[in-house]
């Protein structure tokens, strides 16, 4: 994972709605929580994103923005976010396939997903923490959120 301190690669995506999405665009107005997840439509996964929507308070802190990322495609995304009633951005790193995930370390290879990863950025665009889970199978602890959202300040 890339390391704490670091200046978060920057990226423009398409979320669920097909509308493009920058991490430059939260700069100096919002820290983000960017959540990288393996597959759309798997049980682990729901559940995480899930959770995100049901308690957003818990996950944003200061602010923060909540931005999920894999590497499926928009279509399948968006299927998905209207079904579950996601209302932050879902977004496709599916081409060049996990070029972003590549980017922030979190891509798996074998797989050709991303792990599951998430990264703290704050509104400088500074990475203050970082935590993943041993395998794609774990959810995510939520104390690891407000752990590391507690970071920002």
């Amino acid at each position: 994972m890339l390391a704490v301190g670091t200046t978060a690669p920057d990226f423009t995506l398409k979320d669920q709605s097909g509308n493009e999405v920058s991490l430059s665009g939260y700069r100096g107005t919002s820290p983000v929580v960017l959540v990288f997840y393996p597959f759309t439509f798997t049980g682990v996964c729901q559940g995480e994103l899930c959770e995100l929507r049901d308690n957003p308070g818990d996950y944003t802190r200061d602010g923060a923005q909540v931005i999920a990322l894999s590497c499926d495609s928009r279509f399948a995304q968006a299927q998905w976010a209207e079904s579950e009633g996601f209302d932050f951005p879902v977004l496709s790193d599916f081409w060049p396939h996990g070029a972003v995930a590549k980017a922030y370390e979190a891509f798996n290879e074998d797989l050709g997903c991303a792990n599951r990863v998430t990264y703290v950025i704050d509104a400088e665009g500074k990475i203050v923490s970082s935590f993943a889970t041993g395998d794609l199978g774990t959810a995510r602890d939520k104390t690891e959120y407000a752990e590391a959202l507690a970071k920002l300040g």
